[in-house]
């Protein structure tokens, strides 16, 4: 198993409260939505974010990274992708928490595209559900496994353009059919005009999103 690792940001407020962590897509690394975290620190005063590089690198392209390899041939491989990387990011994800002092419910998974995959994959087969998962331009891998895979229902909430070209919008739908099915709630957004991206309205939505789902409860 592979460690990963990649750029971080400490919480604004100094104190760490909660933990948001970053899932890139193909191709990319942890650097590639790790600025995002500085546009979600006001919103996000107590979180720490990190953005962990994908263990493998992408054939052919020295800087890129892959949670899994694509062919975009063999209609299995998305499947045994999610399944490979998952240990890997559990436990990546298990030794961030212990670091900050954090319980596993203090979590937030946001991924963009095959991070999106992972995210909605590992988040809900985690012991303890994770306190939200926020996907951009994503799908839903295996919905058929869920419902006897799935350890709980966190928050959801999917971001998809309606020209992605790469993912078209009938994956967000599908993983909305698939998540219904195992009767796990989902909130989503279609957004006009975008392709396989995040756009302005997807980071406010997705920060509130956040915000909401992170909230610490008064006893």
């Amino acid at each position: 198993m592979t460690a990963i690792d990649g750029p971080r940001l400490a919480p604004a407020s100094g104190v760490a409260r909660s933990l948001v962590v970053f899932l890139h897509g193909y191709g990319a690394d942890g650097n590639d939505l790790i600025a995002i975290g500085r546009e979600w620190r006001n919103a996000l005063p107590d979180a720490a974010f990190v953005a962990p590089n994908a263990p493998e690198r992408l054939p052919g392209a020295p800087m890129g990274r892959q949670w899994f390899p694509l062919t975009f041939r063999d209609p299995d491989e998305r499947r045994r992708g999610v399944v490979a990387a998952r240990p890997g990011l559990d436990a990546f994800l298990d030794a961030e928490l212990a670091s900050h002092g954090l319980g596993p419910d203090r979590l937030a998974l946001v991924g963009f595209s095959q991070g999106t995959m992972m995210a909605l994959h590992v988040g809900l087969r985690r012991a303890i559900p994770p306190a939200a998962i926020l996907g951009y331009s994503g799908m839903l891998v295996s919905p058929e496994a869920l419902k006897a895979e799935a350890t709980g229902k966190p928050p959801i909430l999917l971001i998809h353009g309606d020209r992605d070209e790469i993912l078209p919008v009938d994956e967000l739908f599908a993983a909305i059919d698939g998540l219904g099915a195992a009767e796990i709630p989902v909130q989503w957004h279609l957004s006009p005009g975008l392709g396989h991206g995040i756009d302005g309205e997807g980071l406010r939505q997705g920060a509130a999103f956040l915000t909401s789902a992170l909230r610490v409860k008064k006893t």
